[in-house]
């Protein structure tokens, strides 16, 4: 399952277990400074033995399949951006990531400026003036990817750690 060599991602919604019966006491939730430690501690070994462009890779990569992975299971399908937006919205409040906001939708474009505050990845960290939220990135061009049919490109404008107090996101089509 975790041990094979692969191009490809093969992630499961079934690899996240049975956690209703595999934690009775604790339950699904953890704290932020968990998952923190292993989202830094594994950015660092990836950047380590891969370099920053390569480690930001994975990192999007894991997001997008993240994002992928959430559209199906826990959102199903959306009828319009609408729809869609709204889900998004409560996901991402129910599951602890942040507090999603649209700050603007270009549906001919399809353009997107999406802002998250309290995002689990950084707030509260302190100003080091660069954006890091690279999972969150692809966190969301999974998730309208999923809705659109398309790739899409998303990068993050502003984020905590440049000390703004929002992680804003633009999103597009990919060339």
């Amino acid at each position: 399952m975790f041990q094979e060599e692969r191009k490809e991602f093969r992630f499961e919604w079934a690899h996240l277990g049975d956690i209703q019966n595999g934690r009775p006491n604790l339950g699904a939730q953890t704290s932020v400074a968990v998952y923190r430690l292993l989202e830094f501690t594994l950015r660092d070994a990836a950047i380590k033995h891969c370099g920053v462009e390569s480690a930001n890779r994975i990192f999007r990569g894991a997001g997008r399949n993240s994002g992928t992975a959430v559209y199906e299971h826990l959102i199903g399908s959306a009828t319009d951006w609408n729809d869609l937006l709204f889900k998004m919205q409560q996901r991402f409040k129910d599951l602890g990531v942040g507090i999603l906001r649209v700050e603007s939708v270009d549906e001919a474009k399809q353009h997107l400026v999406l802002s998250i505050y309290e995002d689990l990845d950084c707030s509260g960290l302190p100003a080091v003036g660069e954006a890091v939220c690279t999972f969150d990135e692809g966190l969301l061009a999974g998730l309208l990817e999923a809705y659109v049919g398309v790739a899409f490109t998303v990068r993050e404008v502003d984020c905590w750690c440049t000390g703004e107090r929002v992680c804003r996101f633009e999103a597009t089509p990919a060339a």
